[in-house]
Order: C-alpha cells, then structure tokens, then sequence
C-alpha cells in the first residue's frame, strides 16, 4: 500500500480522537466567524483542487466521466457551503419556543450547541460528496470532525488526507487511513455522533459497535428503491429521465431506481424505449468516456452473475452486447442492461443492485404494485411518473420511503432546503442543510422563569390555597 494512505499504529487514532474531545470539552464552543472560516477554508480546498479531485475519483474507478464528478460532487458541496455560510447565524440563534399559559411571564427558548467530536465512516461510490457533505453540516454546528474514507477509492483518500492536514489543524478536521483495522477501530470509538453511509449489511455492524457506547448513529443506505410507471405516464419522458437516473455513475448510486412498476399493457414498449435511451445517451463502444466504470472486478463479477441469473430464470435481456466483451471486462464498462419480465425469484430482485441494471416487472391494479412495495423492506427513494394526482396521492398516502421525486428521479436529493435521510432498513436520521446543522447540535430546552411567577404558591404547606390553584390549572389545562 502507498505510505501516504497508511494511519499510524491504532493507538494514535485513539490519541487524535481524545485530543479532540478534550478540546470540545474544554474550550468554549466556537463563534460564528470560527465556523464561517472553516467552512470557507474548506470552500477555498475544494475550489481550487477541482481538478484533481476528478481525476483521483477518476482513477480510483478505472474511468469515471468528468462531468459526473463535477456535477454530482464538486458542484453539489459548492452549493451547500455557500447556503451554509449564508444561513449559518440565523441556524445559531436561540429558538423562541411558546410558553404554555400557567408559566406565564416565563419564556422558552432551544439553544443549539455542538455535540462535541463527530465521526463520519464514508463510502466509495461518491467520495467527495458523501465524506464531506455530512462534515458540512457538523463544522456549522460547531463539532470537531474525523472521517475514515473508504478503502475502494485509496487515491482520493490520499489526496483529500493530504489536503485537509495542509489546510485544518488535526483537532479541527482529520482524515484517517484506509487499511483494514481501522474501519473496526473507528466505529468503536465513543463519538457524540456517527455518520456511515453504505449497505444495509455494514450499517448493522456499525449500528452494533456504537450502541455500546449508546453513540447517536446516522446511517445512510440503501436498498431496493422503485419506480412506478402510472397508466397516465407519458411513457417516452419517463423512460429517458429513468434511463439517465439509472446510468449515473453506472448506477452506482445509492437512490439510483432499483426497478420499475409498469402497467401490463405497457411493459414491453417502456422497457424498449428505456433501451432505446440508454443507447442514445451511451451509445454501444465500452470506450465511450462519457461512461463510468464499474469499482471492481469484483463487482462486475456480482453484476455479471445478477445478469445471468435473471436470464436462466427466463428473463429477457435488453443490452447493446454482453458484460462479456473483453473490451468491456478489461475497461470494467458494464453494458446497460433492460431486464424484461423480473420475478421475485431472481437473485436481482432480493438485493440493491448497484450498477446499470434496470428489471422491469409488470402490475395489473395500482394496489398491486403498492403492495408489492410495502411488503419488502422501506427503500431510500421512491419514484412515480403519471398526471393521475389521485394517483400520485394515493402511492404517496400509501408507501413510505426515505424521498421521493414525482416525474423524474434524484432531484428530491439535491433540494437543499430538504432533509435526506432512509427509513428502517434504508437507514435512520438525516443532514443537508439546517436539517445536518439540527442533527449535529444538541437544541437545548432553556426555561427563563421570571421573578413575577407565582410558582412559589405551590409549595407546602399547601392548605386552602392548593384547591384554588388546582381548579386553575385545571382550567388552563
């Protein structure tokens, strides 16, 4: 392994993390300017290693399409910096909370303080965002931060290591190591708050080592995210925009459509138009630099085998040429695949695919295709195309899922002004925004009692006047 992607021995881990608890402890919490600069510091990094910060994601990949990375990941922290900075003293003010009547004159307020050290374990497939996305929100709110980069991406790892410890003192921001022990190690650690995005599988381990130091967990996942095609869908229109959604970043996207609901009648003709679309955009050469690559051969290996399956089990399988073409093993460029006729029997259809594999299964009724949904686990995303509002607020009613966008997919993610956060096995808690701000303050109710309240009339010796200020209290209750 590259030394520059090595940590030091596990013990100093424990010191770095200590040291930054004893900091958050023993210092009073930073200001607004504190804040604002670490934030814009952080801005200033971003901005200006662009560049390569694409080509490392690049790398790491095999081939990553520059835009997406742009688009996707440096763009999107841009944008959330700035409306940080921008909102971040109005996020810091005391609350003015409502007093109930029988306080009166007394005042309520939340007052939103750091929680202290957070923790941030962060996945491969959209590095810069979801490692420093989630940082965001937890320097605004004032924490001291350590991150753990996935293992899959060492070159970005090594870069942003190389960057941050250039630009942020080691008790203010610190990226770790990536090899083996650490992962372990880290989770183990007693955060005020730990943040992991990645598969259900490893959220309950993660989940497991921070209940044993009862640490406050935010776990982005992921899961089975569906589409349902509507009778009043303008079926073309759906098929581009979920032919898009599917092919970023190879479908190695965590609210990418898992896979889509059509009406009967509809089934073949949607499923040609999404073929149709997919070539138009990627047309067929494995070369195509507008295509990412595949993160392993390991997981083109899975896709493959999910591909195969679904084929034995009579399935039909829509793609430009097989994953077999050397070209596209040695590149690791999955071919878009439309899989015709899913059934829940296929390996496709019990785990979140992620990669550039789109089933496509057929409903009679619109209870049927909710009630497949409701029967498997909640999903990280919900998708619905149709002019039906009756419809639309029927599936809305009925199902329950972490976002949803209506006529498109994605979009809901990029809303700022939104929270983005799972539901049961997709995950629990959410950031962005004032909602990451909320989730890495501690808002503490503060009672201001004034000196005219009369609660010392209910202290003892109660006597008469206790029946009197009972049938008040009654009253205002």
């Amino acid at each position: 392994m590259d030394q520059s992607l090595k940590s030091p021995p596990l013990s100093a881990l424990d010191d770095a993390f200590h040291a930054m608890v004893a900091l958050s402890r023993g210092a009073p919490p930073p200001d607004l300017a504190i804040r604002r600069a670490r934030l814009q510091r952080l801005r200033d990094l971003l901005a200006a290693n662009e560049a390569r910060f694409v080509a490392a994601i690049s790398s790491d990949f095999g081939h990553r399409a520059d835009v997406e990375t742009t688009i996707a990941e440096t763009l999107f922290l841009l944008t959330e910096i700035k409306h940080t900075i921008k909102q971040l003293a109005r996020w810091m003010a005391p609350r003015r909370i409502a007093t109930a009547l029988q306080f009166w004159p007394a005042r309520n307020r939340l007052i939103p303080q750091p929680l202290g050290v957070v923790g941030i374990i962060a996945p491969w497939n959209y590095p810069l965002q979801l490692t420093l996305a989630p940082a965001i929100g937890a320097i605004a709110a004032g924490n001291l931060v350590m991150i753990k980069p996935s293992e899959l991406t060492p070159r970005f790892a090594a870069l942003l290591r190389e960057l941050i410890a250039g630009t942020f003192a080691p008790t203010e921001l610190v990226i770790t190591g990536i090899e083996d022990g650490i992962a372990q190690a880290f989770a183990q650690l007693p955060f005020d708050h730990l943040v992991f995005t990645g598969s259900t599988r490893v959220g309950r381990i993660v989940a497991e080592a921070a209940a044993k130091n009862l640490t406050p967990v935010t776990l982005e996942l992921g899961g089975k995210s569906p589409v349902i095609i509507d009778a009043s869908a303008n079926l073309d229109q759906a098929a581009q925009r979920i032919a898009y959604a599917k092919l970023l970043n190879a479908g190695q996207t965590c609210i990418a459509p898992d896979y889509v609901l059509v009406p009967e009648p509809q089934r073949d003709a949607f499923a040609g138009l999404v073929r149709n679309h997919m070539l138009a955009m990627f047309g067929s050469n494995p070369a195509n630099a507008d295509y990412t690559s595949i993160i392993s051969d390991r997981h083109y290996a899975r896709l493959e085998g999910l591909a195969n399956d679904a084929a034995s089990k009579d399935a039909k399988l829509l793609q430009p040429d097989t994953p077999a073409n050397p070209d596209r093993r040695r590149l690791r460029k999955f071919p878009p695949t439309v899989v015709v006729g899913a059934t829940s029997e296929m390996a496709i259809m019990q785990e979140e695919i992620f990669g550039p594999l789109l089933p496509v299964m057929a409903y009679r009724e619109r209870s049927e295709a909710i009630n497949y949904i409701n029967a498997h686990d909640r999903p990280l995303a919900l998708y619905w195309f149709g002019t039906d509002q009756i419809a639309r607020d029927e599936v809305l009613a009925r199902t329950v899922a972490g976002g949803v966008t209506v006529n498109d997919c994605l979009l809901h993610f990029a809303q700022i002004n939104q929270p983005m956060g799972g539901v049961g096995a997709s995950g629990t808690g959410a950031y962005h925004g004032q909602w990451g701000f909320d989730t890495f303050s501690k808002l503490k109710p503060v009672f201001y009692r004034s000196p005219l309240n009369r609660m010392t009339d209910l202290y003892p010796p109660y006597g008469a006047k206790i029946a009197r200020i009972e049938k008040l209290l009654r009253w205002m209750s």
